[in-house]
């Protein structure tokens, strides 16, 4: 069978596998990807590695630590917090690049680690980010990256893969920001959550690589877990430029100089010539290992005219409502605070954006301009080319390379009641500072203008047209299913009485209430005395011991609590089955041994069976798993009749299984390190 890009990069990281197995979606993996990347929260996963009893890095040079979130912060506590970080890494081996060296996602960009054809991951949702240059870039969660630390291997499961074809080419004055804000407005149904992303079709050409950077950035922000280009030759070209830049700049940061001259021994050359050839046209017989087969299955496949993009804002308050700047500037919305920060748009590209529309203008009376490079090697170069003047000369206000406003932290915060139209990537109600305020989010040129107008603006004399995109939902093929290896303490199948709850989009706060979160000595038995109250409080009284929970489509959604996973195991449910799982929470759930599958056929048919005058529905039917053929069905209690359905199931892998055997993720590494 033919694999896409994502299989393919997975297939290469992927350890354990048995020779003839070809990963697709929905596989369990057991991963070593090339790099991971912490930040600030680096200091949060320390005692989780430590606590897991490690006491070395299995591979150091595996490890990066970037001190980019809270750099504004001058504070004693959180300067000691960032000074032992700095202490742990370097003590490690660890590479490390301290506070105002820049954004870590951008310095994964600029010192190679987010290499075309690998994976790398980071505990930061951004790291979607590396797919602009090819990379799979995927988020984990801190459990996650204390395994990496201690043993270089985490789990992963394959998400659904989906095809956006971009067409044509933008009109003069559109951005990869427009494009990426016009596929969040115009595919406003979560269309692509939980999905990985390939980026394909001749519109691609078209792009450069800041902007398919900051286009798989806010892939995030779309419900993607990763969004992936293809390596093409101005990804070479882009590589090759950086190695030229490095050569002349001297080396920075932390890594081995194996051969002595100086030579960076990711961004290189001589490993771009062997990248260059690797795209390359392969010999006869052979697939390409670096692009995705030409019959690949895809589960979803959208597209979208390029052409018919013009600029547009997202928001207040959130990514799936668009309007063209257009319109806007014709209702004369009033700002109080622009911003050109983050990770997704302060390279230098969108620096000289800025820098154009401000230059020999002022920024208006009674708005504030902030403005940070991506990192501090993008603030030289735009001082360099007087990008960075410009836009001090205008009135703008700098702050450092790092993170800040975009994430609530430091200078510049929304304060109630103001308008601020920003160049980040994500406007949450209360995510730049007041829930009372309104964020929108514009590509660097238009936050510029609008903070010289003061209102949102940009001075566009383009075509508008409706945006014109097209979505195809394919259904898989049924292929020759193999049965799955069952390791040693793992069961063949369970069974167990369905417990039916018809929500969809359930939050953490739903499954386990936040009130009780942060109560350190909560026992187990309180949170299963407590799970489900927020969504019905009848919940406890009618689930018992060895139940099945079935329910609703993307289960977990919210916060990250992990107790929202621990109280259904430790109430006695068996399993949980939805149509579909937040990510993160099934990370939560399986890092913490607790299984959860996924069967959207069954779901569909109960929610049409019972509909929705219960919350919570005891069925007196039982569902039965067969892991060894990865199939479930359902039959009476009581042993009456049923239709007696079948459905199938993606195969829960051996990478699963131990991690439910041993308990959890940090048990399984404690017993391999």
């Amino acid at each position: 069978m033919s694999q896409t890009l994502i299989e393919k990069i997975a297939q290469k990281y992927a350890v354990g596998l048995n020779p003839k197995h070809e990963v697709h979606a929905g596989d369990y993996l057991s991963i070593k990807p090339a790099y991971v990347m912490t930040h600030d929260n680096t200091g949060a996963v320390i005692p989780k590695f430590k606590s897991i009893g490690a006491t070395k890095l299995f591979n150091p040079r595996q490890i990066v630590h970037t001190l980019d979130h809270d750099i504004q912060n001058k504070s004693e506590k959180n300067l000691e917090k960032y000074k032992k970080i700095e202490e742990f890494s370097r003590t490690m081996g660890a590479d490390f690049y301290p506070a105002g060296r820049g954004i870590g996602h951008q310095i994964m960009c600029e010192e190679g680690y987010a290499w075309p054809g690998t994976m790398a991951v980071a505990s930061d949702s951004h790291s979607n980010m590396y797919g602009g240059l090819g990379c799979l870039g995927t988020p984990v969660v801190r459990t996650d990256a204390a395994a990496l630390w201690a043993t270089g291997r985490t789990w992963w499961q394959v998400p659904p893969i989906a095809k956006v074809e971009l067409k044509g080419k933008l009109q003069p004055g559109v951005t990869g920001k427009d494009v990426i804000i016009a596929l969040c407005g115009y595919f406003n149904k979560d269309e692509v959550l939980n999905h990985a992303i390939e980026f394909v079709g001749d519109g691609v050409s078209h792009l450069t690589i800041e902007e398919r950077l900051a286009i798989s950035n806010m892939t995030t922000e779309w419900g993607a877990l990763a969004g992936v280009f293809p390596i093409d030759e101005f990804t070479i070209k882009w590589l090759r430029q950086r190695a030229d830049y490095i050569s002349k700049r001297g080396l920075e940061g932390v890594f081995s100089d194996a051969d002595g001259k100086g030579i960076h021994p990711r961004m290189n050359q001589k490993r771009i010539d062997e990248l260059s050839r690797q795209v390359g046209i392969p010999q006869a017989g052979e697939k390409n290992a670096l692009k995705a087969d030409h019959d690949a299955f895809y589960a979803k496949e959208l597209s979208i005219d390029l052409s018919t993009i013009e600029p547009y804002v997202s928001g207040p308050n959130t990514v799936k409502t668009m309007t063209s700047v257009s319109e806007l500037k014709q209702k004369e919305v009033k700002i109080q605070k622009a911003y050109l920060v983050s990770c997704v748009n302060s390279r230098l590209d969108d620096l000289k954006e800025a820098a154009s529309m401000v230059k020999g203008k002022q920024v208006a009376e009674g708005v504030k301009f902030y403005v940070a490079a991506a990192s501090s090697e993008v603030q030289k170069e735009s001082e360099k080319a007087g990008y960075w003047q410009t836009l001090l000369e205008a009135g703008a206000i700098p702050l450092p390379a790092g993170c800040g406003p975009c994430i609530g932290l430091g200078t510049g915060l929304l304060e109630d009641g103001e308008v601020g139209v920003s160049a980040t990537n994500r406007n949450f109600k209360g995510r730049m500072g007041s829930p009372k305020a309104f964020a929108y989010l514009a590509s660097p040129a238009v936050v510029a203008a609008s903070a010289v107008a003061g209102i949102i603006d940009y001075p566009w004399d383009g075509k508008s047209t409706k945006v014109k995109g097209e979505i195809k939902v394919n259904t898989k093929p049924e292929g020759s299913k193999s049965s799955v290896k069952i390791i040693d303490g793992f069961p063949t199948q369970v069974e167990g009485e369905i417990i039916f709850c018809h929500q969809d989009n359930l939050n953490t706060d739903g499954i386990f209430p936040g009130k009780y979160t942060y109560i350190d000595d909560f026992t187990p038995q309180q949170q299963a005395e407590v799970v489900m109250e927020n969504y019905d409080p009848e919940f406890v009284k009618i689930a018992k011991k060895g139940d099945i929970l079935i329910c609703c489509f993307n289960f977990g959604t919210g916060s990250s609590r992990e107790q929202a996973a621990t109280a259904l195991k430790y109430k006695g449910i068996q399993l949980v089955i939805a149509g579909s799982f937040n990510e993160t929470y099934k990370r939560n759930a399986l890092n913490n041994g607790y299984l959860l599958i996924e069967c959207p056929q069954l779901v569909n048919d109960l929610k049409a069976k019972y509909g929705k005058d219960k919350l919570t529905v005891k069925t007196g039917m039982n569902v039965k798993i067969d892991f060894t053929n990865s199939l479930i069905s359902e039959r009476s209690a009581s042993g009456g009749k049923t239709d007696n359905k079948t459905y199938s199931i993606d195969p829960v892998g051996e990478a699963a299984q131990e991690l439910i055997v041993t308990g959890g993720l940090e048990e399984w590494v404690r017993r391999n390190i």
